[in-house]
């Protein structure tokens, strides 16, 4: 497993997108901590150990075995010139089979939002999924009222399909979510009836 963990790299044009370890909590904790305000709102409720070192342990191996296995590819964004940790972008629940298709999640620290990263990110997470990983369909969903998300996956090629009611609990509500996908061959509007006689 320690081979296949040092070889996953999702390069950018700025960013190297990669597994979390250990030695990120600093990081990780420091971001978090500077950029509460921003994310506290689209996020659910935060655990009083959000910033332990016991919880980021556990998020450490949850992130290496989701890979292994297959069920989610949660990553971080670090920056090349720096190695800064801009923030992260998970692929989870991701079905094989039928339906070959995974859920998009991503959340970007205050100070590096409205940058340009997230959506290089995105680009080259929905390329790895499509072309390296074979996934057909990448859904992604957001509140009605968080436009910066919204704008960012439609200029991403994600496009509007409708509300779930109460999807997720945000901030200790259950909340309705826009839904969003983005299909590897996307037929949307298109139809065969007709064509063939």
């Amino acid at each position: 497993m320690l081979g296949l963990r040092a070889k996953l790299r999702v390069e950018t044009e700025r960013m190297s997108l990669r597994l979390p370890v250990a030695s990120d909590i600093s990081a990780w904790a420091e971001l978090r901590q500077d950029s509460e305000a921003f994310l506290v709102p689209w996020e659910p409720l935060w655990s009083p150990t959000h910033f332990s070192r016991k919880s980021f342990s556990n998020r450490v191996t949850w992130a290496a075995r989701a890979f292994s296995q297959g069920t989610a590819l949660p990553l971080f964004l670090e920056r090349r010139s720096d190695r800064a940790l801009l923030g992260g972008i998970t692929l989870d629940n991701i079905r094989r089979g039928p339906s070959q298709s995974g859920a998009l999640g991503y959340w970007i620290g205050a100070p590096y939002a409205r940058m340009g990263y997230m959506r290089e990110a995105i680009d080259a997470m929905v390329n790895h999924a499509f072309f390296l990983m074979d996934l057909s369909r990448i859904e992604a969903a957001c509140l009605p009222e968080n436009h910066p998300s919204r704008g960012l996956l439609e200029k991403c090629g994600f496009k509007y399909e409708g509300v779930a009611q109460s999807y997720l609990q945000i901030a200790g509500r259950w909340r309705n979510h826009v839904l969003y996908a983005n299909l590897r061959s996307d037929r949307r509007g298109k139809t065969d009836a007709g064509l063939s006689k």
